[in-house]
């Protein structure tokens, strides 16, 4: 886990809770988008302490097991959700996400925290039926359970192949600030201006 900015005791923390592509998979972590979104943080006057608790492979499921300890060490007054890209490129079941991403809202609701949820697409070939379903899932349970919503990470770099590293699938540092400028326009409801 890094902390990006701020003192965590002395202000709210917002964590961000993700996989490789909230770690910074590929790229230096200052350049990630919770970086940069950190600094804008503090650029505007908002008083968050950033914790970056995103691991690189990571999958609903395992994101469901360690949350509750991040929730009980930070005690963060905002939760970034960026889960279920790696369950869906394992192929693993629509429930099974829905599953552990509501369990994980429940928590972070639980613990006092609001919660944005960052939604993933698949590419087609992983058919049709299971692509439309795994992209709903993060609607339905943002409406089910009243977090806000960013549905699609990539929707600002979707198009355009250059913002991906050789790999396909990891945005490189150029596009990171395309990233943040999507968060933050989903964030900017849950923030409290002091």
């Amino acid at each position: 886990m890094v902390l990006l900015s701020g003192a965590a005791r002395a202000q709210p923390t917002l964590l961000v809770f993700g996989d490789s592509l909230s770690a910074g998979y590929g790229i230096r972590q200052e350049d990630a988008w919770p970086s940069l979104l950190a600094r804008r943080l503090e650029a505007q006057g908002y008083p968050y302490a950033v914790v970056n608790a995103s691991i690189s492979g990571e999958t609903s499921g395992g994101g469901a097991a360690r949350l509750g300890p991040a929730l009980a060490r930070f005690k963060p007054s905002i939760v970034i959700i960026e889960l279920g890209a790696n369950d869906g490129l394992r192929g693993l079941p629509i429930a099974q996400l829905r599953s552990n991403l509501a369990a994980m809202i429940k928590s972070c609701r639980g613990a006092g925290a609001q919660v944005l949820l960052i939604g993933m697409q698949l590419p087609p070939n992983y058919g049709a039926d299971y692509t439309r379903a795994f992209a709903a899932v993060y609607s339905e349970l943002a409406r089910s359970q009243k977090a806000a919503l960013l549905p699609f990470l990539f929707e600002a770099i979707a198009a355009d192949r250059d913002a991906f590293q050789a790999d396909g699938l990891h945005p490189t540092a150029a596009a990171q600030p395309r990233l943040a400028d999507s968060v933050w326009r989903a964030l900017a409801i849950l923030l409290k201006k002091t």
